[in-house]
């Protein structure tokens, strides 16, 4: 299925939670923020949260510094 991710389609396999997503763009799941659709994805709904078709995804990796 085709969704977006950072504004760039992308063609990921079906049956995908957003947790299961991360996992197969080799993303770290620490230190990252997640924008579904333009409305804030908290981390306690990431393992129920099927990707759809269509779906737009911003994230945000997160770094530390001093």
């Amino acid at each position: 299925m085709m969704v977006k991710i950072n504004g760039d389609p992308r063609e990921v396999p079906d049956g995908f939670t957003v947790t299961a997503l991360l996992d197969h763009l080799k993303m770290r799941s620490d230190r990252l923020a997640i924008e579904r659709n333009l409305d804030i994805l908290p981390r306690a709904l990431w393992n129920e949260t099927q990707v759809q078709p269509n779906d737009s995804f911003e994230i945000v990796h997160f770094v530390g510094g001093g």
